[in-house]
């Protein structure tokens, strides 16, 4: 199920001085391009929440940040794309956080409407919130926990934050085989304290950090609770006078007094062979399938559609197990949700012509019959022809 932050209150006040538009929350202050006007109080509503997601975790003391944190937002891609090029030299799709040494200058700039931006602003987001009170955090922190949040989508229509956890990755950790990082390496990653751990610009270490970074955090928090407390204590030992290096060795002092490495390695390992991949929930469902065990085969096959709930596949298998169940409306349900996330039409048109034809629905089945014929006539017609041809001389 999905987790769902609550709504927080607050007032955002929207400021016109010609050009451009403002608005203030309690943490962010916010400058828009005119015309903006009417989403920036949803834009600060939904930055407020997340920053309180954040912090629920993070506990950081909200008296220490020195000002609020600045968001700029455009709506013209032309001129986000002009202003991003012009301080990065090249551009980023959706929403960019750029950090200075000021704190006045940092600012997160966000393409508002644009496709990427959901995507975008729960990881630039986290960045901009981590880096105005720790600006040099250790880089796995700042990179694993900006991919776990960014699964922390906003509804407008709600006004409530929702969590479903990204495993999106979690097939290309699984793949890594003898080039994955583990847990000492990574939190040593800004660090050359010990000889086993690249230094920084190793390709093992820059390809894979990201998703090792993330399969971290995501071990930590979901694992046993000696390691999410060091974690959480780990936070308190950061601070805004250090560097990377300085920061990154304060979190690994602590992780060293609680922690056995070399048993943490192995239960690390553990823990990522048993999350399942896309691939592996959809495989077990079919074996399941095969064995004649249709609960734990709907399981898997729930499971994977959970995991990614725009992929065909799942609504497919869903579709062929009520089928074999005999509640054919449902399976018609799954055949038609995965024609819509790109299933193979002519194979689902002829799966829903059979169905059809197993409820007695024969002007159903025949339409959906002639539908694969037509689609694929290699592979359907003669079959779909012999249906036909057989639904035809069966009584009423």
């Amino acid at each position: 199920m999905k987790k769902i932050f609550g709504a927080l209150f607050f007032t955002a006040i929207l400021v016109f001085w010609g050009s451009p538009v403002g608005a203030q929350a309690v943490h962010y202050e916010l400058i828009a391009e005119p015309g903006t006007e009417s989403s920036l109080p949803s834009l600060a509503h939904e930055l407020e929440l997340r920053f309180n997601v954040y912090n629920r975790l993070f506990r950081f003391d909200l008296s220490s940040l020195p000002a609020p944190l600045n968001v700029r937002v455009f709506i013209d891609p032309a001129a986000y794309d002009s202003y991003i090029s012009a301080r990065l030299g090249t551009t980023r799709p959706g929403a960019v956080y750029l950090h200075y040494n000021q704190h006045d200058r940092r600012e997160l700039v966000i393409l508002r409407g644009s496709p990427e931006e959901a995507a975008m602003i729960g990881h630039q987001s986290f960045i901009q919130f981590l880096r105005a009170f720790i600006p040099n955090p250790p880089s796995w922190m700042r990179e694993g926990f900006a991919i776990y949040f960014n699964s922390v989508k906003y509804d407008s229509e709600e006004r409530i934050l929702m969590y479903e956890e990204n495993l999106s990755w979690l097939e290309t950790v699984k793949g890594l085989g003898p080039r994955l990082m583990f847990p000492r390496e990574i939190l040593l990653a800004d660090t050359v304290a010990i000889e086993d751990v690249p230094p920084a610009g190793n390709d093992r270490l820059s390809g894979n950090f990201q998703i090792c970074a993330w399969a971290l955090v995501s071990f930590l928090l979901n694992s046993d609770e000696d390691y999410f407390r060091t974690l959480t204590e780990s936070f308190m030992l950061l601070s805004p006078e250090y560097t990377a290096f300085e920061n990154s060795m304060a979190v690994m002092s602590r992780f060293s007094e609680w922690t056995d490495f070399y048993a943490m390695d192995s239960e690390y390992t553990a823990y990522l062979n048993s999350r399942r991949t896309f691939a592996e929930l959809i495989e077990e469902g079919r074996q399941y399938y095969d064995l004649g065990d249709p609960i734990m085969a709907e399981l898997m096959f729930l499971a994977a559609q959970y995991q990614r709930p725009e992929h065909y596949a799942p609504y497919y298998y869903l579709g062929l197990l009520y089928y074999e169940e005999k509640v054919f409306s449902l399976a018609e349900e799954y055949y038609l949700l995965s024609i819509e996330y790109g299933a193979d039409e002519a194979l689902v048109s002829y799966a829903l012509g059979v169905n059809a034809a197993s409820a007695n629905r024969y002007d159903d089945a025949v339409f959906w019959l002639k539908k694969a014929s037509a689609l694929d006539p290699a592979r359907y017609q003669t079959r779909a022809e012999e249906m036909i041809e057989n639904l035809m001389i069966m009584p009423n």
